[in-house]
């Protein structure tokens, strides 16, 4: 095929979570010769704090990475808002793309879909249709109004879209795309990822805790020193991983840091796959993360959700959510210390979403819709006041 007639697509990364979301689909098309793909690496992947994450994806062979900084350690999301579009926009101008793929909630897809719709470009949100708390809602949603087409997780996310205005025909059910790398059979072993990470514990859980934008800083810093407090006092052992970039992520890393005694193992972060061994192997995860909703399931494994921040996202027997009550997180850790199996949801998909993404975007029909989005109205039958 002549390069010329290639589509040129832009994937954009800007944490660790999303990547995992993005890597199977980066990798099936870039080893289709119908498309020339380019990953623009943002984001907390460039700060050493949380890991230079931008180093495993030049490990995992992903081509034509452009790599470019969107904020300081510290930087309120409004001017990373602000830096993103900025670069984005010069990145479109140069590689001038047929399509770019965002994933989520973030600050940094916000900004890209921003600058696409400006551009009249199309574009392709992963995961859209999802409910959650704090600000991601607000962000996932609006990314979702503006962009083209859209590929959900499953028939519920697809409703909520048409909900809100989406055209039935451009929105796609694939699952999660990090299904496939969950479910794949080549994640490390327990032991290699015991070597790996200096991990010397039998029997763990996983603690992870991300700032909850919304909430006010005072009962931001009340529910960090419960949670913190009560793992403490648990003594069970406890692998920690670092929170995302949000504003509130500097409280949760300083108590992260005081964590001495010999049942806490802190990891900033993970390889995607070695995060996902990580928890496969655990008694139970612990804290607001999405990872507790979304992969945990696939493994069986309990997940004791904290907060409102993932709150009414999916309803699966082994998802408890509970308040930032110290008496009713020490219970939960007690009922599943010792480890409880749950039976395994698919919820999020079978594990094939990047083929299904692929199949889609090798469609004529795909690259005919229309950039002029219409809200599609749905018929309420309203009665009128006399």
């Amino acid at each position: 095929m002549n390069i010329l007639n290639k589509k040129k697509i832009i994937f954009v990364t800007a944490t660790r979570a999303d990547y995992g979301k993005l890597k199977s689909m980066i990798l099936a098309l870039q080893s289709d010769n119908k498309f020339s793909t380019h990953v623009l690496v943002t984001g907390m992947h460039n700060l050493k704090l949380y890991g230079s994450t931008y180093c495993q994806i030049t490990k995992d062979k992903i081509k034509n990475v452009i790599r470019r900084k969107n904020q300081k350690l510290n930087d309120p999301m409004d001017k990373i808002l602000l830096n993103t579009v900025k670069l984005f926009s010069k990145t479109i101008k140069r590689l001038k793309p047929d399509l770019v793929v965002i994933h989520g909630d973030r600050v940094e897809p916000l900004a890209c879909s921003l600058t696409c719709c400006l551009n009249n470009i199309k574009i392709a949100h992963i995961e859209g249709g999802e409910i959650s708390g704090a600000v991601d809602e607000m962000l996932r949603h609006s990314i979702s109004k503006l962009s083209h087409t859209h590929f959900v997780t499953n028939t519920i996310a697809k409703q909520r879209l048409i909900q809100m205005g989406e055209k039935t025909q451009n929105i796609f059910v694939v699952g999660s795309p990090d299904v496939d790398l969950i479910l794949s059979k080549n994640l490390p072993t327990e032991e290699n990822l015991k070597k790996r990470y200096s991990i010397k514990y039998e029997k763990y859980a996983v603690a992870l805790l991300h700032p909850v934008t919304t909430q006010s800083k005072d009962l931001q810093k009340k529910n960090i020193n419960i949670f913190f407090s009560t793992i403490k006092e648990s003594k069970h052992n406890f692998v920690v991983i670092y929170p995302n970039n949000d504003s509130g992520s500097k409280i949760i890393i300083n108590h992260i840091k005081k964590l001495r005694d010999n049942n806490f193992r802190v990891i900033p972060s993970m390889r995607v796959e070695y995060y996902l061994s990580l928890l496969k192997y655990s008694k139970f995860i612990i804290g607001n993360s999405s990872s507790g909703i979304m992969e945990a399931p696939y493994y069986g494994i309990p997940t004791i959700d904290i907060g409102n921040r993932q709150h009414k996202r999916a309803k699966i027997d082994s998802i408890h959510n509970i308040s930032f009550d110290k008496k009713k997180i020490a219970n939960k850790i007690k009922t599943f210390k010792f480890g409880k199996k749950f039976k395994i949801d698919k919820y999020f998909g079978k594990g094939n979403s990047s083929q299904k993404f692929l199949k889609i975007l090798r469609m004529k029909s795909f690259w005919k819709i229309n950039n002029q989005k219409q809200f599609i109205d749905i018929k309420y039958n309203i009665k009128k006041k006399a």
